[in-house]
């Protein structure tokens, strides 16, 4: 009996340590998805969440200093100055008036402190103007 005794508190104590760092992963992934209006509006602990933001890079704002890349985001009639202080590489689409995401904390002097960028470039997929768009060919 003392041998089931001991076998039983020890598989609890492996289900509870599962069950906290499952628990503590979930709180510390979670990322809140805000227009850059609606900064404004966030008070106190929503601030200070995790949070992706959408828009559209400023002409002429991106500046790369040693360690991070500063540029600016627009959205809404609104704009968010950002820090990219992230390790990877940003991507090759990342210029001017390219749309981008950004994933990070708000930093309490209103910039941006993004850990990840991601960019699109929507005219890669459209027809250039007065052109029509062809299919791509299939091998059969």
């Amino acid at each position: 009996m003392k041998k089931q005794y001991k076998f039983g508190i020890g598989i609890g104590i492996i289900v509870l340590s599962m069950g906290f760092l499952a628990w503590l992963g979930y709180g510390e992934s979670k990322t809140y998805y805000h227009t850059i209006a609606e900064l404004e509006t966030l008070k106190g602990s929503a601030a200070a969440h995790r949070m992706r933001i959408g828009g559209t890079v400023q002409p002429g704002s991106i500046h790369r200093v040693t360690g991070r890349t500063d540029f600016v985001l627009l959205g809404e009639g609104k704009s968010l100055s950002v820090s990219y202080t992230g390790s990877d590489p940003l991507p090759d689409s990342f210029v001017d008036n390219s749309q981008a995401l950004i994933e990070g904390n708000l930093g309490r002097d209103g910039r941006f402190v993004a850990e990840h960028v991601q960019a699109k470039c929507a005219s890669k997929y459209e027809a250039a103007p007065g052109e029509v768009a062809r299919p791509e060919k299939t091998k059969s």
